[in-house]
């Protein structure tokens, strides 16, 4: 293991690549300079504290000088409850404002945002190009921040985790009203975040080790497509980039998933399902993939199979999931068959179609308002044999129905990329009912993994903006709400 020795230089000359140099004497604020509002910053215990009016604290010391280009840079900080904060790299001093030069690595565990707008981009994420929507560290922890910048590769580790992989393209794409204006890798110096009064954070090591301005491009960049700068400007612009129905199936390995969430800027939910015929059928099951998943940079998700899975599952288990969510895919009509609707075998002949999609609508209800569920997946889905009927037989009484039991029981709407539902028609409905929409593939394995491509084309086709999408927490957990159901 090679040893790393570190220099304590915040205003001498300019060091040598490879070098490490702590940024920060632990004393004073010798090699940086604040903006705006300098009383914003202090020293107290050997850490940098930021509490105050608006403030960014600029590093103008001895290293780099002239700007560092390519670098690791660690930062070990904390922040207080409902606390935003955040490090900037390639950027340059300014007297007043949010810096409009270089990226920003959001630093916030239960912010919430102000006035009417709700922060949802969690600590680690690469601010407004690549979002981390998880909480992974917590309220008035230390943790470690660790960037790297080589060539045209942006990496972000969270204690060690790598949440954010991002290649620049050749043309970077810069989101309409982008908050900064120049998002392309360069050369700047770094500074830290004082973001509003009620916000308070430490920073009690800064440290950071040039690297060769000549290194050669690290990573193959992605093609700027239309999907591509969907993503881009939908998550700049506060919807929440996120593939809550990913399955580990068809030899799609978690890793191969990550990989992909981060090549893509798509967090995903990786979901295990639970019912009766399915591998996992109780809590040791669960308990199992619970225990696998830990530490990731994904939330954990639960898909609820049939309506016998509350009598599987404990509530004590399923708590431990980020959300649950289930469709209207298995139930037992008026006659007592038991049916799951997207094998042809078991649905058969549809003798009368209008007292199928009747009874699916009152299925659906009943699960809307019984079930502990955070997300109706699959929603609106019909069986081959009717498909072709979708949009005479989706009525709108029949749509209204659904649409306000899931309004009602606050159950997010999934837009699903394998069966491209709901129907524009049927979101406007759900819309109107003011119900929150979460995008959903429902893969078979990695060859279908998309990039919700259904779920950006419905932003635009239907008018839908950033507080028309769900994220776990924004009405509480349905297992708190409705857990009493469960038999164990």
């Amino acid at each position: 293991m090679t040893r790393r020795t570190f220099t304590s230089l915040v205003a001498g000359s300019a060091v040598a690549a490879g070098e490490w140099v702590d940024l920060f004497d632990g004393k004073s604020l010798d090699g940086w300079r604040a903006a705006e509002n300098p009383g914003s910053w202090k020293v107290a215990d050997g850490s940098l504290y930021a509490g105050g009016p608006r403030s960014h604290l600029f590093y103008t010391g001895g290293a780099g000088k002239g700007g560092f280009k390519n670098f690791e840079l660690e930062v070990e900080a904390k922040a207080a409850p409902l606390a935003n904060s955040g490090v900037y790299f390639h950027s340059a001093y300014q007297e007043k404002g949010w810096p409009d030069q270089g990226f920003e690595i959001q630093i916030n565990n239960t912010a919430t945002g102000e006035g009417g707008y709700r922060e949802r981009k969690k600590t680690g994420s690469l601010y407004a190009i690549r979002n981390v929507y998880k909480q992974m560290v917590g309220d008035n922890e230390w943790f470690t921040l660790a960037a790297a910048v080589r060539g045209n590769n942006i990496q972000v580790r969270l204690n060690g985790t790598l949440i954010v992989d991002y290649v620049e393209p050749a043309t970077p794409f810069v989101p309409r009203n982008s908050s900064i204006k120049e998002r392309r890798l360069g050369r700047g110096t770094f500074a830290l975040q004082c973001h509003d009064a009620g916000s308070k954070a430490w920073f009690r090591r800064v440290r950071v080790r040039p690297l060769a301005d000549g290194i050669a491009a690290v990573g193959e960049a992605p093609a700027t497509d239309d999907t591509y700068r969907d993503i881009m400007q939908f998550g700049a612009d506060n919807i929440p980039m996120v593939d809550f129905h990913v399955h580990l199936k068809g030899g799609l390995t978690l890793e191969q998933a990550l990989a992909r969430s981060r090549r893509d800027g798509i967090q995903y939910g990786i979901a295990i399902n639970v019912g009766m015929g399915f591998p996992v059928q109780d809590d040791a099951g669960l308990a199992s993939f619970i225990h696998s998943m830990k530490g990731q940079p994904a939330f954990v998700a639960m898909q609820a199979e049939g309506r016998e899975w509350v009598e599987m599952v404990s509530r004590k288990t399923a708590a431990q999931f980020d959300y649950i969510f289930t469709d209207s895919m298995t139930w037992t009509d008026r006659r007592g068959k038991r049916m799951r609707t997207w094998l042809p075998g078991e649905v058969g002949e549809v003798a009368n179609p209008q007292e199928f999609v009747d009874t699916l609508v009152e299925r659906a209800v009943g699960i809307l308002e019984r079930e502990p569920v955070d997300i109706y997946v699959n929603p609106t889905y019909l069986p081959d044999v009717l498909s072709k009927d979708y949009d005479r037989l989706w009525t709108e009484e029949r749509m209204k129905k659904v649409a306000a039991a899931a309004a009602r029981n606050n159950v997010a709407v999934e837009l699903n990329d394998r069966y491209k539902i709901p129907s524009p028609a049927f979101v406007r409905v759900f819309k109107d009912a003011g119900c929150k929409f979460a995008f959903g593939t429902n893969n078979t394995g990695p060859a279908d993994l998309g990039r919700s491509e259904y779920g950006l084309r419905m932003i635009k086709e239907c008018g839908l903006r950033w507080q028309d999408f769900w994220v776990p927490g924004l009405t509480g957990k349905a297992i708190d709400r409705k857990g009493s159901i469960l038999k164990l």
